[in-house]
Parts: structure tokens; sequence; C-alpha cells
């Protein structure tokens, strides 16, 4: 059974930063993709970014470009969603999602096979 645990959430306060953790686990694929999804109270899920098991490649929704990263370690099925200079607006639900295969990741719910629960991140002014 394949599950997916986001952590390092919780509040924090405008301009600073926080990272989260993704960590996947019953995964029988050595190709996947991970994304980061954010969902704001009474707004549509939107992608943040992913990111390629196989080569790192990454892909990012324009508006995370300039504050985001994420990154992985293969070997502990984790990846990693680095946010600075927090701003309120970043506040939401964070998923994490994961899909099978190495073709490049796209910022679409659509496209992904397993969501966690969600870590909540919220940003004080």
């Amino acid at each position: 059974e394949v599950q997916v645990v986001e952590s390092g959430g919780g509040l924090a306060q405008a301009g600073g930063s926080l990272r989260l953790s993704c960590v996947v686990s019953g995964f029988t694929f050595d190709d996947y993709a991970i994304a980061w999804f954010r969902q704001a109270s009474g707004k549509e899920r939107e992608g943040v970014s992913c990111i390629l098991s196989s080569d790192g490649s990454t892909n990012y929704a324009d508006s995370a470009k300039a504050r985001f990263t994420i990154s992985r370690d293969n070997a502990k099925n984790t990846a990693y969603l680095q946010i600075n200079n927090l701003d309120v607006e970043d506040t939401a639900v964070y998923y994490c999602a994961v899909r099978y295969g190495f073709r490049a990741c796209e910022l679409s719910t659509y496209e992904y096979d397993y969501w966690g629960q969600g870590t909540q991140v919220t940003v004080s002014s």
C-alpha cells in the first residue's frame, strides 16, 4: 500500500522560512514524480512544484518560482519544499502527491495517483 505523509507545516511569521517534507512508502517503481499542491480556504487546489525521481528535473508554477524550491532524496523516498520569505498569501493546506513514470511532471491534480492528508501552513503578518 502506497502511503504519502507530509510534515513540516505550522505557524510562521511573514518573511520567515519553512521546509515541508513528503515521505512516500510502499512504492514499487523506481521512476516517479512527486508534486506539491496547496489549497487555501475557499479556493481551488493549485499546483506549486513537482520533481522527477530519475533526474531531478523540476517544474514550478509561475507564482512559486521566486520563493519555492523543491528537492528530493531518493534514498529516503522523500521530497522537500522549501518556502522562503513567507507571505500571508502562502497560508494553505499543502498536499504532496505521487505518480508513476518518468515523463516530465505537470501540475495538474489529475496526473497524480496518490495523495497525502496535507499539512497546514499558516503565515501571520
